[in-house]
Formats: C-alpha cells, structure tokens, sequence
C-alpha cells in the first residue's frame, strides 16, 4: 500500500493517498478531521477522482466509433495508483497516464495531473486533463469529496445545512433503479438557497442539479466552523451520503450517469468535454475552512 502524502499550511493538513491520487485526510489546526471516518459498514471511500466518466454507464459499457468497450461506474482513475511527481511541505503533484490496462476500456491516450496546495486556509484541487494524441479526447471528469457530518464543532446533524451561492429554481435529475438518469424530473428540496440536510433525501440515492447555476456552496453546522466548497469549472452538482453513515459528499461534475435508454457514442453523452490534441482541459475545486459565523 503506498504511503500518503501529507501537505500542510495556513491551518489545514491534508494526506493524499496516491491510489487513485484521493484527498483522504483534512484536518484543521486542532487536528480535528473534517472529513468522513470511511466507516466500512457505509462507504470506505474518502474523495475518489472520477474519471473518464462520471456516474453509471449503461450495462457497464461505453461505445467508441462503433467498439463497445468496459467501463465501471465512475472510471478507472480511482482504482489505479499515481506517479508522485512533486512534493513539497504545502503542495504535491500526481499524475496517471494511459497505459495498456486503461487503453482496453477507454481507447485514448492521456495525461491527468492532479495538483493538491494549502495557502490561507484553503486546500486547492487542480486538475490538467491534457491529450497527447492526434484525435480530440473525450472524456468526464469528477470530483466525489466526503466531508464529516456532522463537522467537529458542528453540532447535531440535523443542524447542518449546504447554501448555495445562486438561485437553483430548476428540478433537480432523478436516478432509477439501475443507476441511470430517470427522464422525469426530482422536485427541488431547497428552501430558498438552502438544503437542510437531512438522511431521508438520500434513500433514492443522490441529488443531483444539472443544470447548476452557482459555483460555490457553504456547509455549516449549528455552530463552530464551517468550508466553502468552490468549483468555477463544473457545470453539475451531486450531494450524496447513504442514510445514517457520518459524511456527506459534496460533488463537482463535468459529467453524469448515462440517460436510461442511452446508447450512442460515447462523445454524445451528456457532460462529456472534448481536448483537443496538444491541449488541456483544466478544472478546479478549492475547500476552504470559515471560520464560525
């Protein structure tokens, strides 16, 4: 098992695990995790990268130019162990690239570096897809953090809420029964700009707002302190937990779980970007820790 890396500065620890390059410790300056206990009897994953697809693919599978390859549910980047190429005392780089492994479900070459910094209480995520090839790139990318709920000097649980930064009037997407995307609509569970969270909306799995007007969120407990999640580059939200586990995962998106029916190539699939050869696709999460209002 590799050993994680640990980054620290401006009141934040961080440890990167470099299988699948997951933030998988942030602690503030008390030592205090903010993030889930991984409790094995829930969900023992901490904040996976999804990628090259967010979500479910129908039966499994993605379609490239006629060729049905394999693909699980939120891709292979998650299961496969990252080349640290820079680290230093508040920042550390990890990068994966396409190998024979990768080439079998997903036919392209690529290079996705992950770049985690501290400064200023704040703990940035940077992400650099970038495309070696001749062809354009397809592909989705995701981010999955669990975050302690209720946060250590949050309160109860049932004091905790997320407040979007714009309007979100629209319904939110719906999940069926095999993981894809229901075409009816989910009613909107916020009041205002506020979800207040609550176990039951998560018995049919996730919340998802496609499309997403605002590009941060705060999430807050009764008291103590709070983070601000921001994420300028991701047109989709998801907010998930399995009822009565101690986290709740607050998820940035550039892409979703295939439309049920869906059976069209892979480039058509909703949420998914194009690089062009030579070029990157950038995209960004940065956490920071408020402190108490």
């Amino acid at each position: 098992m590799a050993e994680w890396v640990v980054i620290a500065g401006g009141g934040l620890t961080a440890a990167i695990n470099p299988l699948g390059a997951e933030l998988s410790s942030l602690k503030d300056a008390a030592g205090r995790e903010l993030m889930t206990d991984a409790d094995p009897a829930f969900w023992t994953g901490r904040a996976p990268l999804l990628f090259p697809v967010v979500g479910k693919p129908a039966g499994e599978t993605i379609r490239v130019d006629g060729r049905a390859y394999p693909m699980k549910q939120h891709g292979f980047a998650r299961r496969m162990t990252f080349a640290v190429t820079e680290q230093a005392a508040n920042r550390a780089t990890f990068v994966l690239t396409d190998t024979a492994e990768t080439r079998a479900c997903y036919p392209f070459a690529f290079r996705l570096e992950v770049t985690f910094s501290i400064a200023d209480a704040a703990l940035s995520v940077d992400v650099a897809i970038s495309n070696p090839g001749d062809a354009p790139l397809p592909a989705s990318f995701g981010f999955h953090p669990a975050f302690a709920w209720p946060l250590p000097s949050g309160g109860a649980k049932e004091a905790h809420r997320i407040t979007f930064s714009a309007d979100e009037s629209e319904a939110l997407r719906k999940i069926d029964a095999d993981g894809q995307i229901a075409p009816e609509p989910r009613p909107s569970p916020l009041d205002g700009r506020v979800l207040e969270l609550r176990d039951d909306l998560f018995v049919n799995d996730a919340l998802i707002w496609d499309p997403l007007h605002s590009d941060r969120v705060t999430y807050r407990g009764a008291g103590g302190d709070g983070l601000e999640i921001a994420f300028p580059d991701t047109p989709m939200l998801g907010i998930w937990t399995r009822p009565g586990a101690h986290f709740i995962c607050i998820e940035p998106w550039h892409g979703i779980a295939d439309p049920a029916g869906f059976t069209g190539d892979f480039r058509d699939k909703p949420g998914v970007f194009e690089v062009a050869p030579g070029a990157a696709k950038r995209i960004a999460m940065r956490v920071t820790l408020l402190a108490e209002s």
